[in-house]
C-alpha cells in the first residue's frame, strides 16, 4: 500500500532547506528544467522569512545547471485572486535582494519563479505553463537577437535567456496518469503520494524523507493542524471568490486567515503541544501565545 507523505508546501516550509535534503528539490528542478540540477544555497530573503502576515511558503535558492551557470529559484505555494502581479513582484525583488550595490546590471542573475497552484487559475487544459520574455518587431515580425558581443557580456544566446521565466504548474488540471519522469512530480504534488514504479529523480529520497510516520507526536500534531489550517483557508477562499464579494475581498480574507491562526494556536495548546513547537508553526510571538 503507498504511504501518505508531507504536503509539498509543509517539506518547502520546514524539512526542503536542510542541506542534507536538497537531493529531493534538485530532482524536482532538473526534472521540470530539463537539466542537471545543483542547489548551491538556499537564500535568506525578506519573503523567506516568516511572520504572522506571510500567508504563503517561497523560498528562494542559489543553484547551477549543467552549464555551471548560476541561477536564481524561487518556489512559490500560495492561493492569492492576484497572483500574476504576486509572481511578477516576487521574481524582481528576488533579482534586487541579490544584487549587491554597485554591480554592473550584466551582473544581474537569471530568475526563474516556479509556482506550485493549487486553485483554479486562467482560462486554459494544460497543467504545466511556461512563460519567457520576447522581443518581436511590430513591421517584420522577426524576434529581437543579441549581438556576439552581448551573447559574450550576458553568457546567454537569446534574450529570453536573460529575462526571468515563469513556470505555473495548475495542479487540479492533471489528469493523475503519469507519462513521464515530470508527471511522476506532479502526481505526487497533487496525491501526496509515491508510486513505487516512480523513477524521477529525488522521489525515492522524498518518499524516505517525507514519511508521515516517521514523525513524533508533536510534529505529527503540528503537521495536522496545518493541514486543517489548509482546508480552512481553502474554503473561506473559494467561498468568497463564489459569492462575489470582491470589495474588500483581500481584507476579508487576511482576516479570517488571522482568526484562524490564532484559533489553531490555541487548539494547540489545549492540545499540549508545546509553545516553542506552537510558534514555529503559526509565526506568532511566545507572548501571543501565552496570552491565548
Amino acid at each position: 500500500m503507498t504511504r501518505k507523505l508531507i504536503s509539498f508546501d509543509w517539506a518547502i516550509k520546514k524539512i526542503l532547506r536542510s542541506k542534507a535534503n536538497f537531493g529531493i528539490l534538485e530532482g524536482f528542478l532538473s526534472e521540470l528544467l530539463f537539466t542537471d540540477i545543483t542547489i548551491i544555497e538556499v537564500l535568506e530573503s525578506e519573503g523567506n522569512q516568516e511572520n504572522k502576515n506571510d500567508k504563503f511558503n517561497r523560498v528562494d535558492i542559489k543553484v547551477t545547471d549543467s552549464n555551471q551557470q548560476i541561477i536564481i529559484i524561487e518556489i512559490q505555494y500560495s492561493r492569492e485572486l492576484d497572483y500574476l502581479q504576486r509572481i511578477l513582484y516576487a521574481s524582481s525583488k528576488a533579482i534586487s535582494e541579490h544584487m549587491d550595490q554597485g554591480d554592473a546590471y550584466s551582473g544581474v542573475s537569471k530568475v526563474i519563479s516556479i509556482n506550485i497552484l493549487y486553485f483554479d487559475f486562467g482560462k486554459g487544459s494544460d497543467y504545466i505553463y511556461h512563460g519567457k520574455t520576447h522581443f518581436v518587431g511590430l513591421h517584420d515580425n522577426h524576434e529581437l537577437e543579441l549581438t556576439e558581443e552581448q551573447k559574450q557580456l550576458y553568457t546567454a544566446e537569446k534574450i529570453a535567456d536573460i529575462y526571468p521565466e515563469y513556470y505555473l504548474i495548475e495542479i487540479r488540471n492533471f489528469n493523475d496518469i503519469a507519462k513521464d519522469t515530470l508527471d511522476e512530480w506532479i502526481y505526487f504534488l497533487k496525491n501526496e503520494q509515491i508510486e513505487d514504479n516512480f523513477t524521477a529523480k529525488g522521489l525515492k529520497q522524498a518518499q524516505e524523507t517525507l514519511d508521515v510516520l516517521k514523525m513524533n507526536k508533536d510534529e505529527r500534531l503540528a503537521y495536522d493542524y496545518h493541514q486543517k489550517q489548509l482546508h480552512h483557508e481553502a474554503s473561506l477562499y473559494e467561498s468568497t471568490y463564489v459569492l462575489g464579494e470582491m470589495n474588500g475581498l483581500e481584507k476579508g480574507i487576511e482576516q479570517g486567515i488571522e482568526e484562524g491562526i490564532l484559533i489553531t494556536a490555541k487548539n494547540m495548546k489545549q492540545a499540549g503541544i508545546d509553545i516553542k513547537t506552537i510558534a514555529q508553526v503559526t509565526s506568532l510571538s511566545i507572548e501571543q501565545i501565552y496570552n491565548l
